[in-house]
């Protein structure tokens, strides 16, 4: 596995990106507590996240249960406050809903830092923790239409989370995965019904779900390939003249809670470190980069551009060679630098549990497999392996690691996801949103009530509903005069 500079995507905005890694979140969390490197059997491995399509990494066990996440009426969840930037005419002030929720107390700057989430791993980089807090403020808004109809007490709680969900899983099955995945595949398995996971004669739908490892060691994690090493972000951090800099993927790491300090002076693996212990208010997101408005109808939120994502290939960008420690809760411990590269990790998580190969899958999945030529070369612009010895050659064509092999998959398929990992990925979903109390899949009827258009329900028109349309509330900062 290579990294370097690969194509951008045709037409993806870059925030479908950590909207994917916000709902692995919301699916995985592996707690099994190992070596990287030591042989784990299936049944050894701790989820530690509700296998359904739920949002239990945004609710949590509720707000009885957990009324930490949640405002005093139990009803709204929390949101955090930003912190002036001292001396700056714009960023020089508290903004009150754009950072997470902290903790703010305690004898360490790092447990003062920590959001007070459901789940951590949400503050690992600026976009997804940004991504968080627009679901975070979506749920609120809701609550607030409801009460202005006039529901109350218990009631009012259940029905914002039905709402929120339902429409989370209709942007999943429709705005998301057919960007990333062959549209065909989508369709197909939401259409027939899976022939591969919880699927056959056997199968019990009433029964929790399993989460394949080919899922969470091996397909999902080909969003790692979408990822930029820079972001036009906001009015302050962006490759224009008069920015301050870049928003580059380190930075993007460091400006959050769990990976970094919140901090410019920060040091991300010293949580010690650093003047601030909230979101600079000049690190706000502006939605209008990460997704596109005019798919709403909003010229008028276009702002300068929008951010693609990488396109889905055998590539990683140069940053994800060296991710801080607190992305893989590996702070305090003594690292070498292979152990911070994200595709050694993920190739050596797939060999810990004995991970089956591109080609296993794709027999068992009745599939014909990639060529030689396809695995070796790819369509010419991904990882090169014209210096792998001859061994190595033969066993990566003839025992292909599933990751890379979807990768190569997606090359060959301009960039989305194909017949192995396009299927495992789609499938497992499609049974998350089964298992899901509130679920699509066994409400077939139900549509989207909340966005513009009769039927059509986008992550752009959650945004949009959410700040009511308003540019102010998607961009805070505003832009340069």
């Amino acid at each position: 596995m290579t990294t370097g500079t690969a194509p951008d995507s045709a037409g993806v905005p870059a925030g479908f990106t950590y909207l994917g890694q916000f709902v692995d979140h919301d699916l995985t969390m592996d707690n099994t507590a190992t070596v990287l490197g030591t042989e784990v059997t299936v049944e050894e491995l701790l989820q530690g996240r509700s296998p359904a399509l739920d949002l239990d990494s945004l609710y949590g066990r509720g707000p009885d249960a957990e009324p930490r996440f949640y405002q005093p009426d139990k009803i709204r969840l929390k949101t955090g406050k930003t912190a002036a930037v001292p001396g700056d005419p714009v960023a020089g002030r508290d903004l009150d809903g754009f950072d997470l929720p902290r903790v703010g107390e305690g004898s360490t700057k790092g447990a003062r830092r920590l959001a007070v989430i459901p789940d951590s791993r949400n503050d690992e980089n600026l976009i997804v923790a940004q991504t968080h807090l627009a679901f975070i403020r979506f749920h609120n808004k809701i609550a607030d239409t409801l009460v202005a109809q006039g529901m109350t007490g218990a009631e009012l709680f259940a029905k914002t989370r039905e709402l929120v969900t339902l429409h989370y899983q209709w942007i999943v099955r429709h705005d998301f995965l057919p960007r990333v995945i062959d549209p065909a595949i989508v369709d197909d398995v939401f259409t027939n019904g899976r022939k591969l996971v919880d699927a056959g004669p056997g199968a019990r739908i009433d029964e929790p779900p399993t989460m394949p490892i080919e899922f969470s060691v091996a397909a999902y994690r080909f969003g790692h390939s979408m990822v930029r090493d820079q972001y036009e972000w906001n009015r302050f951090f962006n490759s224009g003249a008069g920015a301050i800099t870049k928003a580059t993927l380190p930075l993007l790491f460091n400006f959050s809670g769990t990976s970094g300090t919140l901090s410019p002076d920060g040091k991300p693996d010293d949580p010690e470190t650093g003047g601030f212990e909230r979101l600079p208010t000049n690190w706000c997101a502006d939605f209008r980069r990460l997704y596109d408005f005019t798919e709403a109808g909003r010229d008028d939120l276009k702002g300068p551009g929008v951010n693609l994502t990488k396109r889905v290939d055998s590539l990683l960008v140069d940053p994800l060679k060296a991710v801080p420690a607190g992305s893989f809760n590996g702070r305090g411990s003594a690292l070498d630098s292979i152990e911070r590269n994200l595709a050694f990790r993920n190739l050596t998580r797939a060999s810990m549990v004995d991970l089956a190969t591109g080609q296993q899958m794709a027999e068992l999945l009745g599939e014909k497999p990639l060529t030689a030529s396809q695995l070796l070369d790819g369509d010419g612009s991904g990882a090169a392996l014209k210096d792998l010895a001859d061994d190595d050659r033969d066993r990566l064509v003839s025992k292909t690691p599933l990751w890379f092999y979807i990768l190569r998959e997606a090359e060959v398929n301009d960039g989305k996801l194909g017949a192995v990992g396009g299927r495992i990925v789609v499938e497992t979903f499609h049974r998350a949103i089964e298992a899901s109390r509130i679920s699509i899949v066994r409400q077939p009827a139900w549509r989207p009530t909340l966005g513009a258009e009769k039927d059509v329900f986008r992550m752009v028109d959650l945004l949009l509903f959410l700040s009511d349309g308003k540019e102010d509330l998607l961009n805070p900062l505003g832009d340069p005069s």
